[in-house]
């Protein structure tokens, strides 16, 4: 199976599928001497674990985080970092009707089309539970970086939206309720309807917003390698997205160039800076030292309590019932995945700018 590295220069590996042994990964690339322990990542993974509201699954996994080489005495050694994290409460029961079917908007049958095997437990590796492993390689990947910050929060849930505004939301105003949205009363509007739709069977998307200051211009690399294009492959990899836009994005369409065009300025400090930022950090693949600003769009949770038409394995209509322990949004959890991949990126990225971490 291919597709379980990311990265150039910052390389991560991750492994496990949802009900097996355990989750992990290796990071190749992190520098020497850089102070790392596991309550550093668990921190990071804190955010993403299941069963941490009651809008998320109620599965209880407590995500707890081993490291089993490239430290020592609290200190990276430059050479592999490998993690583990032990799945410590699967039910693998629940799944026993679905190893016989495909269900809907899952990778159930694309799995057995391409493998002609698949795990059905959980969803196996197609899982969502894979991403408990970026989590903790963006970790470690933020710690390389602690010049920049990087900062992601839940600005819609299918109709509902928080107002626009400029700049950086404070951490605890995103962590501030169980959704990580930092606009108080549209989390409460949210939260209520993620409860609805979880008491009627059924799930909700949106999307999450995330913003990076102090990154510095020069990363990304010209034609096809980007950095908006490697923010968008980071982005798309997470289970359940389907859509990414930096900037502007599609919103741009609807302006004249006389409008869209960022004018550059000379700062108070003697930097070059935009009056505005619709590029959304990024000219020409390459950031330009303004904020780097994207949305993430996620779909709705494809297993729901709802009865719904399928295929068997030997193609014969029949029907299926979501079960075992499932989210009604991915967002409030998504949060963490989605900083995590845009710390991989930009940490790869800083390494192909010839940069040394840490930054």
């Amino acid at each position: 199976m291919g597709g379980s590295i990311f990265g150039r220069y910052f390389k991560v590996a991750t492994f496990g599928e949802s009900h097996g042994a355990a989750l992990g990964c290796i990071v190749d690339g992190c520098p020497s001497n850089l102070s790392l322990s596991e309550a550093d990542i668990q921190s990071f993974l804190d955010k993403r674990k299941p069963g941490q509201s009651d809008i998320s699954t109620p599965r209880k996994e407590s995500d707890s985080c081993r490291i089993l080489s490239g430290v020592f005495e609290g200190k990276t050694l430059g050479t592999p970092i490998a993690l583990i994290i032990e799945n410590a409460n699967q039910k693998s029961s629940d799944y026993s009707e679905i190893a016989k079917l495909w269900r809907p908007s899952h990778a159930d049958f694309t799995y057995d089309a391409k493998f002609g095997i698949r795990d059905p437990r959980g969803g196996g590796r197609s899982s969502a539970r894979e991403t408990a492993a970026r989590v903790a390689a963006g970790a470690i990947a933020r710690m390389c970086m602690p010049s920049i910050v990087i900062r992601a929060w839940v600005e819609s849930v299918h109709s509902i939206s928080m107002p626009s505004f400029d700049g950086m939301p404070s951490e605890e105003d995103i962590e501030s309720n169980a959704v990580r949205c930092p606009h108080a009363p549209t989390a409460l509007r949210m939260v209520e309807f993620i409860k609805k739709a979880r008491a009627e069977g059924d799930s909700v998307g949106g999307v999450i917003r995330c913003r990076i200051s102090n990154a510095p211009a020069g990363l990304g690399e010209p034609v096809f390698d980007r950095l908006e294009a490697d923010l968008a492959k980071a982005m798309l990899s997470i289970p359940a997205c389907k859509g990414f836009e930096i900037g502007s994005g599609f919103a741009g369409t609807r302006m004249f160039g006389s409008a869209h065009n960022d004018e550059f300025f000379v700062g108070e400090g003697g930097e070059v800076r935009t009056k505005t930022n619709y590029a959304g950090g990024v000219l020409g693949g390459i950031s330009n030292g303004q904020m780097i600003d994207f949305r993430v769009a996620f779909k709705p949770t494809a297993t729901i309590l709802k009865e719904q038409k399928t295929l068997s394995l030997n193609k014969e209509p029949t029907t299926v019932v979501g079960r075992g322990r499932h989210d009604p949004c991915v967002l409030p959890r998504a949060v963490a995945v989605v900083e995590a991949m845009a710390s991989l990126v930009l940490a790869d990225a800083v390494l192909a700018a010839g940069k040394s971490l840490p930054l």
